[in-house]
């Protein structure tokens, strides 16, 4: 077990360190600070109450799984969150390059890449023909949370987990 949690962390390191230093250039620099915001509160939360109010078909229950999955992950992120504390890639490795204000709080598992899953994988379930648009957008925010020094690939892939378990458990397990 210890191999693994070594083999982990040296490789996470490394590929943090790419996708944070060596991916540098213009494009993504204006583009993935803005992307992550995809998976913050304010959007995702605005964008499904959105949905909500304004259709009254099939989108509008989408979105109230997408709220229920939404809800189930951050349940599940707060308490992983405080069970691991793992910190932050920029407060623990030398020169990451990260956003004005980083947040502080503990990394693992990332909550935006969750969020953006816990929408992303509701909609493909209910429509698969959006999976080609909204997964890779959820995986750009991923990519997004690394880019911009606040996460380790391992904070995105458990996060990219739980979004997808907890879209399972919206749409298949709890009827509204």
């Amino acid at each position: 077990m210890n191999r693994i949690v070594d083999w982990l962390s040296t490789n996470d390191d490394k590929v943090f360190l790419v996708v944070n230093k060596r991916w540098r250039c213009k494009p993504l620099d204006l583009i993935l600070p803005k992307i992550t915001h995809l998976g913050g509160a304010t959007f995702t939360l605005s964008m499904l109450l959105t949905l909500i109010f304004i259709f009254s078909n099939d989108v509008r229950y989408w979105a109230i799984d997408g709220l229920i999955s939404l809800t189930i992950s951050f349940i599940a992120v707060q308490i992983i969150k405080k069970a691991f504390g793992r910190k932050r890639p920029y407060l623990k490795l030398p020169d990451v390059i990260t956003v004005a204000n980083p947040l502080k709080d503990f990394s693992f598992p990332s909550g935006h890449t969750t969020a953006a899953f816990s929408i992303a994988i509701v909609f493909a379930l209910h429509s698969p023909i959006l999976a080609f648009t909204v997964v890779p957008l959820a995986m750009i925010v991923a990519i997004s949370r690394m880019y911009i020094g606040l996460h380790y690939p391992t904070d995105c892939l458990i996060g990219a987990f739980l979004g997808t378990i907890s879209s399972i458990l919206a749409v298949y397990f709890i009827y509204v």
